[in-house]
């Protein structure tokens, strides 16, 4: 008779295999996060860098803000190819390469000798960034089916990035102050050479899917679409809002995407299938990505200016001083956002969340240039990252329910290029108000300071974004009406 390893060990070895079996399901998560967090390191970083690399490049007040824009613009417009190319070869064979791509662009940009060689190796980092990025998503929605796993997943995933975004204003900081701006970039090959062997050891190989074949004629109007929106946003400070070259590039946006819109009809593998935005819970989902992504950015943009140019802290210091944003966004995410996902809709939460992070905006206000003080900043910081943590894992959730399995990749990239529309439009649109309201305030106040004008129009800035926020709170809790994950209520609990 034939003894068992468990009848030789008795129960204690069985238990003892079987939670290394639960340990392990939770690595490729760690693999997945790990990746994800390459492309948001990248933004909080330069956050921080970017005061710096402004000053040695020489690059005006106008280019500035490419630096950023750049990035999360590409990355935003080839999303949706990235996740044709999660379905079509297979995440995991496209997050590798996303992953090699965009430590090469880093090193490109690390070696940058003037503005425009920068920009042009952070759009190529955003490229890359959406093909990484697609996959990471992609390969979440696949390894956690199961819709407990997945609510508990989500709110991994999500404390992880968010802790991501703390170490990486940190990480600007200190890298910055002690080895200067370019290690910002550099620092992308290390994670690189981690991630990959990860990857190849721990991830599993999806089939490819050849049906897919990406439309190259969407991808261009996509791309356009997106690129002359954000243009003609951040053209206005230079030409004003009634400028032929504004005017135009926001007609050819609505123009474009209008045109890539009924491209999708009736092509079941198209770039976008419209079946994947026509859940009106996933549309309201998508429509709340953009406006998460638009009070972040916006905020930290103006935050890291305020921090630098007004108030004169050195990098380090600034990263340290915006650290409460992300202490706040975990919270959100893991205290309140996961124990509530399970039990409210997510239309309340998002909707709680976006509100939130307009009354963030509001603390701004009460600046001046006699009064900068460090007390109204941090609160901006606290009310705007409870708020993005909060909504933050319901809007993910939500924007990938009950998608068809082999729509993964593009639903993934949707949600993934919606915040990054977002943060485009958030970077070009407020810093677009910001200036032109310190331009004016500089007109008619002759003798006022920069200081003045400069605190001035981040305030105005900031109360336009609060506006815009509270109108589109209305229509997102619309349209979404999903009640809680069914199932998750153990993930919540635990």
């Amino acid at each position: 008779m034939s003894i068992t390893h468990d009848q030789l060990h008795g129960p204690a070895a069985s238990v003892g295999r079987h939670d290394q079996r639960a340990a392990s399901r939770w690595w490729p998560l760690g693999v997945i996060a790990s990746a994800h967090l390459m492309a948001i390191l990248d933004i909080t970083v330069m956050f921080v860098a970017l005061p710096s690399a402004q000053h040695a490049l020489h690059m005006s007040v106008g280019a500035r803000q490419w630096v950023l824009t750049a990035y999360t613009l590409a990355f935003a417009a080839l999303l949706l190819l990235g996740g044709r190319l999660a379905d079509r070869f297979g995440a995991r064979r496209t997050l590798i390469a996303g992953v090699i791509g965009f430590a090469a662009a880093s090193a490109v940009g690390g070696a940058s000798v003037d503005g425009a060689m920068l920009i042009a190796a952070r759009a190529v980092q955003g490229a890359f960034g959406a093909v990484l990025v697609s996959s990471t998503k992609s390969l979440l929605a696949t390894v956690y089916s199961d819709e407990h796993e997945r609510a508990r997943a989500m709110s991994i995933f999500g404390a992880t990035l968010t802790a991501g975004m703390a170490a990486g204003l940190i990480l600007g900081g200190v890298l910055t102050s002690g080895l200067g701006w370019r290690w910002c970039l550099y620092i992308n090959l290390v994670v690189a050479v981690l991630v990959v062997p990860g990857a190849l050891r721990m991830l599993p190989e999806l089939p490819a899917r050849p049906v897919v074949a990406p439309d190259l004629v969407s991808v261009v109007l996509c791309a356009a679409g997106m690129v002359a929106l954000v243009y003609g946003l951040g053209e206005v400070t230079s030409v004003g809002w009634g400028s032929a070259l504004v005017v135009g590039s926001l007609a050819g946006s609505v123009a474009m995407l209008a045109a890539f819109t009924l491209r999708q009809v009736g092509r079941p593998n198209g770039l976008l299938p419209l079946r994947v935005i026509g859940d009106r819970n996933r549309a309201g989902a998508l429509v709340a990505m953009v406006f998460n992504g638009l009070s972040t950015v916006g905020l930290m943009l103006m935050l890291t200016y305020q921090l630098q140019t007004v108030l004169r802290y050195s990098p380090l210091g600034t990263g340290i001083a915006l650290i409460p944003f992300a202490l706040a966004a975990a919270c959100g995410s893991i205290v309140i956002g996961r124990r509530l996902m399970p039990r409210v809709s997510p239309r309340w939460t998002i909707t709680a969340g976006i509100g939130l992070s307009a009354l963030g905006m509001l603390p701004l206000l009460g600046l001046t240039a006699g009064r900068q003080s460090i007390s109204l900043i941090i609160l901006a910081e606290l009310v705007e990252g409870i708020g993005t943590g909060l909504a933050g894992p319901a809007i993910l959730s939500t924007s990938l329910r009950a998608v068809q399995r082999e729509d993964t990749g593009a639903a993934s990239a949707a949600s993934s290029a919606a915040g990054q529309l977002g943060s485009s439009i958030g970077a070009a649109l407020l810093n677009t108000i910001a200036a032109t309201a310190t331009g004016a305030y500089l007109a008619a106040h002759a003798s006022a300071g920069t200081a003045s004008a400069t605190v001035h129009g981040y305030g105005v800035a900031a109360a336009w974004g609060a506006g815009i926020l509270l109108v589109f709170a209305v229509p997102i809790a619309l349209l979404i009406n999903a009640g809680a994950p069914r199932g998750a209520a153990q993930a919540g609990a635990r």
